[in-house]
């Protein structure tokens, strides 16, 4: 399975970016899909998730509101729009999937795939 991301760049604050994650190597159908980031000295942390029907979604405290995580099966690509974008959201994004199909229809990703990352910059 390969994940590669593509979208990122450097906005202004209040800007806005989308983000896609191009999978192959597997259809995406059955399984959730996740976004995560790391800014730079600290821990990757979770962002957002999309079950496998798209129906559910779980997204960070800090993100809710501002971020929408979409997915198109038949493309077997994943998006991330990202809005008002502030500096605290500058860090590398990355696309992740799980070796487990989505049972549940849960919106929850672990990360036994990941792509290479995009870097995305809030800065005036």
């Amino acid at each position: 399975v390969q994940l590669v991301e593509s979208g990122g760049g450097l906005v202004q604050p209040g800007g806005s970016l989308r983000l896609s994650c191009a999978a192959s190597g597997r259809s995406i159908s059955d399984y959730a899909m996740g976004w995560f980031r790391q800014a730079p000295g600290k821990e990757r942390e979770f962002v957002g998730a999309v079950s496998w029907s798209g129906n559910n979604k779980h997204y960070a405290a800090s993100v809710k509101g501002r971020f929408t995580i979409s997915r198109y099966n038949a493309k077997n690509t994943v998006s991330f729009q990202m809005n008002t974008l502030v500096p605290e959201d500058t860090a590398v994004y990355y696309c992740a999937s799980d070796n487990s199909p989505d049972y549940s229809d849960y919106p929850a990703v672990v990360g036994d795939y990941w792509g290479q990352g995009t870097q995305v910059t809030v800065s005036s």
